[in-house]
C-alpha cells in the first residue's frame, strides 16, 4: 500500500504549485504567507467571497489568481 499523501497541483498566478490534498482557499492563503485580510482570490475565473475562504475546498487542476493589497502612501 502506498502511504504517499495525495497532492494537489494548482496554478497560482500562472505558476504550477503542489500542496497537500484537502486544502481550502484559507489554507492556501496561509501556506503562501499572505494576510487573509489583504487578499482577493479568483478561483477558476470567479471571485471567491472572503467569508467563504475556509469552506471552499480546492481540487487538483484549479486555477487561482491572488491579488495582495499593500497599503502605503
Amino acid at each position: 500500500m502506498d502511504a504517499t499523501p495525495e497532492l494537489l497541483i494548482l496554478t497560482v498566478n500562472g505558476e504550477a504549485l503542489s500542496f497537500p490534498a484537502g486544502l481550502t482557499v484559507a489554507g492556501l492563503v496561509t501556506a503562501l504567507a499572505l494576510d487573509i485580510r489583504k487578499v482577493a482570490v479568483e478561483l477558476n475565473r470567479e471571485i471567491v467571497p472572503r467569508s467563504t475562504y475556509a469552506q471552499v475546498t480546492l481540487t487538483s487542476g484549479d486555477s487561482l489568481e491572488i491579488v495582495h493589497f499593500i497599503g502605503g502612501g
